[in-house]
């Protein structure tokens, strides 16, 4: 059984969509098994399978039977692998939509979760903006009557993003990616989207692509947003620097900078994501060793009660950390350990 405990290379899967470009092939390293334009790379993801080692060709759902607890740790074996993590490349804008929750989604859709999910820009071109929640106060009734006589726009709140912004968004927050935008995106793994307006697009078939008006007004937050960009938290760490992201129920997301030898990583006993960013990283357990190639991404066994994470040479390596139900107690303790403010730690993790 040890021999099948180390970190999972994954395969990721390649998503066309009509609002897609060419990045995560020219600037991304992606491999194209589709044809352009491609919208998504899904980096972990439950039918994803595993690229190196003696259980090479298993998806992770399949790790997930096999190796129970040893994999998953406190999370339920038996459920879908509990994040899924994305590169997506917008070079035009996604539709306008809106994500449930988990209660709906376990009444109506009889799924086992909605999906909160979160955005780290990587690319914006200028003047790049996103729809984020509404200009001011609604009602499902003003919704409802503006989408059917196509003034919806009017109300719709845009905010200017920049490469390095981080964006939290729960479920029944009104979302769109605007165009040359390219984004890093965890999420609850659950691919339930309710389209509100899609700018008069036609999918494949030339038709419009679904509308979702009424399930979408069951869930959306009707409230006027004032969100902007999360306000992250600098955590000094032996090796490098770590910078959380989010720091939420469902999961954390953490940047980490190595510019020493080597950074330790405790995983709390539960299973890591980690995408290598613009360099190569080594992610070493007590009894395996696996090299990242820039964006690609691995899972690491829950057993495993420590990484090392070793830069490949370069100067300023970076990866991203996923934690899966992270232990928030945990994480705050940390950041006061390392020097950060207890009124900056609760700070940030307020805003979540």
């Amino acid at each position: 059984m040890r021999d099948a405990l180390y970190p999972y290379v994954l395969h990721p899967k390649l998503a066309p969509a009509i609002w897609g470009g060419d990045a995560l092939l020219s600037t991304y390293g992606k491999h194209a098994d589709v044809a352009p334009p491609i919208g998504e790379s899904w980096e972990c993801w439950d039918d994803n399978r595993v690229v190196n080692g003696p259980l090479s060709g298993s998806t992770l759902a399949e790790l997930r039977a096999s190796l129970a607890r040893e994999l998953t740790g406190s999370i339920d074996p038996q459920l879908p692998f509990p994040v899924l993590t994305k590169i997506i490349d917008a070079h035009q804008a996604l539709s306008v939509q809106v994500h449930p929750g988990d209660a709906y989604a376990q009444r109506v859709e009889h799924q086992p979760n909605g999906k909160t999910e979160c955005w780290l820009v990587l690319e914006a071109d200028p003047g790049a903006q996103i729809v984020l929640g509404w200009t001011r106060d609604t009602t499902r009734e003003e919704y409802e009557r503006r989408v059917a006589d196509g003034t919806l726009a009017e109300i719709l709140r845009r905010v200017d993003v920049h490469a390095g912004d981080v964006f939290y968004l729960p479920a029944g927050t009104l979302h769109a990616i605007g165009a040359g935008i390219q984004i890093f995106e965890t999420q609850q793994t659950s691919d339930l989207t309710y389209r509100i307006f899609d700018w008069n697009r036609v999918g494949a078939d030339g038709r419009p692509r679904e509308l979702h008006v009424k399930k979408a007004a069951d869930v959306l937050d009707f409230r006027g947003s004032s969100q902007s960009a999360v306000r992250t938290l600098d955590v000094a760490g032996d090796g490098g620097e770590r910078t959380l992201l989010i720091g939420a129920k469902n999961f954390a997301v953490e940047r980490v900078t190595l510019r020493g030898p080597e950074m330790r990583i405790p995983t709390d006993a539960k299973p890591l994501t980690i995408t290598a960013m613009d360099a190569h990283v080594r992610v070493d357990t007590a009894d395996a060793s696996t090299v990242l190639a820039p964006w690609q991404t691995l899972v690491t066994p829950a057993s495993a009660n420590e990484l090392e994470l070793i830069p490949g040479g370069e100067e300023h390596v970076r990866a991203l950390v996923v934690r899966p139900e992270p232990s928030l107690d945990a994480l705050r303790q940390r950041a006061v350990a390392a020097g950060c403010a207890p009124a900056d730690v609760d700070a940030f993790f307020a805003q979540f």
